[in-house]
């Protein structure tokens, strides 16, 4: 009989998560055009696979895309499948593994502490700034970060009970995230573990964990077979663009500009881990406390290796210690009790909000001191889109949050998570919308354009494969000659004469060079 208010209770909490859910990760999904390079990318790929029925090697633009492999593509494509060429499904894979990557928190909260901490844990997560980006994203972050959360609870799991289901299901997700995004779905669970089994003393259960033969057979069935059809249908372009090229070059080397300094990843967490940053630096002045529980060292190895790891990367990109995320939303749970002064966590997304509200003067600001004519255009689409109506939507929001601080009823968890619905809801309805309006609905617009005229296109000085999706065409790049119609800047079109314009927009250019 004690077993089912156990369970009505967790079915009341599921509930609470799944509202959470609904409001971080689907609300608005298909609301802003697909944002460049990457969605652009990953959506155009996909588009094209519908097209030429070729679902075993993803190209863009009419060539080969060796930089991510083939799961990704294949559930995007279902989702095109099922919903027809538009945000909502181009994105649905990513609010599907959010809600997947949200429940598995859960479950594993929730068996090592109860429904409260379960919840509290998970909506840190749903709630959080990165996390509310990555799951409205169409790339492949989303799913690989729910594939490798299963992975890293499953292996924490075998290392506690000795679970070969455990093992098995490490094994399988590890396969699944190889197909999803590549080696870094195997590297993060075998450097961490290694690293735990060390500071435990249990190297040897390491080595045979690693090595078990069922597991790694499980492994091979799921990833292999698709690493061997592409090899054997792309030969050495693709050994060369995606484990060279896309994986070694990326650490050895600053890739595509993406560089910073050892330094780069803390702004990013401060910043990412919105509106619950306060919580992230109990678990800082608590570490000592925190280490004193298995569990916690495995989080914290798992933590700390993403951060410098990728902090010594070549390539450094904000999305990529979203990989550490997971073990610190349960930590900043667990170290919400000791933290004294809770309430004090809102002044910083209330400082981020009245950062915000000051858009419009800063934009203002930066207008008098910038040249160059495209990010020009920009700022003045900018200084349109932010007006009164945005610095009052700051200010309500920071109200919000201020008043439910003074809410007597509300535990230090429950201000917490109405917190970051206050928060989630303003990044949602207004903030990404808002870029989406300014940086890329005038290369949605054009592409429109270019696909009810039937307009050939040349893309000369940008790269916005999101063009692609929505004229629904391929485009060369390179300089347009006489006739033909160029997508650009209005920066480089004074460098072409002779040109008609038919579309402008925040600096984003649709022109006919005349005969």
């Amino acid at each position: 009989m004690s077993q089912h208010p156990g369970k009505s209770e967790t079915a009341w909490f599921l509930a609470a998560l799944g509202f959470l859910i609904l409001i971080s990760f689907f609300l608005g999904l298909g609301s802003a055009p697909l944002f460049d390079v990457d969605e652009g990318a990953f959506s155009e790929a996909t588009r094209e696979m519908m097209i030429s029925k070729n679902y075993l090697t993803p190209y863009l633009n009419g060539a080969p895309r060796f930089d991510k492999p083939i799961l990704f593509y294949w559930v995007q494509l279902l989702c095109v499948k099922l919903f027809g060429i538009n945000e909502f499904a181009f994105r649905l894979p990513s609010a599907l593994a959010g809600t997947a990557w949200a429940t598995s928190i859960f479950l594993f909260v929730r068996k090592e502490s109860g429904n409260r901490q379960a919840l509290l844990a998970s909506a840190i997560m749903v709630l959080s700034l990165q996390v509310v980006v990555i799951t409205k994203a169409a790339i492949a972050d989303g799913v690989l970060n729910c594939f490798l959360a299963i992975t890293m609870f499953s292996l924490l799991n075998h290392f506690k009970t000795g679970s070969k289901r455990s093992l098995y299901i490490t094994f399988a997700t590890a396969g699944f995230g190889m197909l999803t995004k590549g080696p870094i779905a195997i590297l993060i669970p075998a450097a961490v573990s290694f690293l735990f089994a060390i500071e435990e003393g249990s190297f040897k259960k390491w080595i045979r964990m690693i090595f078990n033969p069922i597991g790694l057979l499980l492994f091979i069935c799921i990833a292999l077979p698709w690493y061997l059809l592409e090899y054997r249908d792309q030969g050495m372009a693709f050994i060369e663009g995606f484990f060279v090229r896309e994986n070694l070059s990326r650490f050895n080397t600053s890739f595509e500009g993406h560089s910073g300094s050892v330094l780069y990843y803390i702004p990013v967490l401060i910043v990412g881990m919105m509106p619950f940053t306060g919580l992230l630096f109990t678990v800082i002045f608590n570490i000592k406390k925190l280490l004193s529980d298995r569990t916690n060292r495995f989080l914290l190895i798992w933590f700390v290796f993403v951060f410098v790891f990728f902090s010594l990367s070549g390539t450094k990109l904000p999305h990529y210690i979203i990989y550490g995320y997971t073990p610190l939303f349960i930590l900043m749970a667990r170290a919400l009790t000791l933290s004294k002064h809770s309430e004090r966590f809102a002044a910083f997304p209330m400082l981020f909000f009245a950062l915000l509200a000051s858009l419009p003067y800063l934009l203002h600001i930066a207008l008098q001191k910038i040249d160059d004519d495209f990010f020009r255009a920009i700022l003045i689409g900018g200084t349109e889109l932010t007006g009164r109506h945005h610095t009052l939507i700051m200010i309500a929001a920071i109200l919000c949050i201020a008043a439910i601080q003074l809410i007597p009823l509300l535990s230090p968890a429950g201000k917490l998570i109405s917190t970051g619905v206050v928060f989630s809801f303003c990044i949602t309805i207004h903030l990404m919308p808002l870029a989406g309006n300014l940086m890329q609905m005038p290369v949605k617009e054009a592409g429109l354009l270019a696909k009810k005229e039937g307009y050939k296109t040349v893309m000369w000085e940008v790269y916005n494969p999101s063009y692609f999706v929505y004229s629904e065409s391929l485009a060369e790049s390179r300089t347009p000659k006489r006739g033909e119609i160029v997508l650009t800047t209005v920066k480089e079109l004074k460098h072409l004469q002779n040109t008609t314009v038919l579309y402008s927009r925040y600096g984003i250019v649709l022109a006919k060079l005349k005969q």
